[in-house]
């Protein structure tokens, strides 16, 4: 049953990323944009999903235990930190850059699309980065 939910899950995220047009990178590069032709349309996206995460968190709060069983997984942290500065500063470039993040960039990378096939190939790259900089830190 879990591997269904989760697949069911992924698909419909996949296609809300679609149908919201966070995975055009046009799109997204026009939001970014703010000193030129700024696109305001993803903040609605983004107002939406911080929407429905507020609930989601509420609701899981109140639960003994995940619906499908296992272990709730939420975050703890409670501080900033360097590492989730500089992390937001690499993810804030490469999304500037591109006009992708990750999950966008994997959407469109299952449509063949070059740039995110080199986006996704330098994510991979950058999270084995992590691994190794991990376990000689560690």
């Amino acid at each position: 049953m879990y591997p269904l939910a989760s697949f069911a899950a992924g698909l419909v995220f996949g296609l809300g990323l679609i149908v919201s047009g966070m995975a055009d990178p046009s799109k997204v590069l026009g939001f970014l944009d703010l000193a030129g032709k700024w696109d305001p349309s993803l903040a609605f996206v983004m107002i939406g999903a911080i929407g429905v995460s507020v609930v989601a968190f509420r609701l899981a709060g109140k639960r003994a235990a995940p619906v499908l069983g296992g272990p709730f997984h939420l975050p703890t942290a409670t501080q900033f930190d360097r590492r989730l500065v500089l992390g937001s500063l690499v993810f804030g470039v490469g999304w500037g850059l591109a006009g992708f993040c990750p999950a966008p960039a994997i959407v469109v990378y299952g449509a063949g699309y070059f740039k995110a096939v080199v986006f996704v190939a330098a994510m991979v790259a950058g999270m084995g980065i992590y691994e190794i900089a991990e376990r000689l830190r560690g």
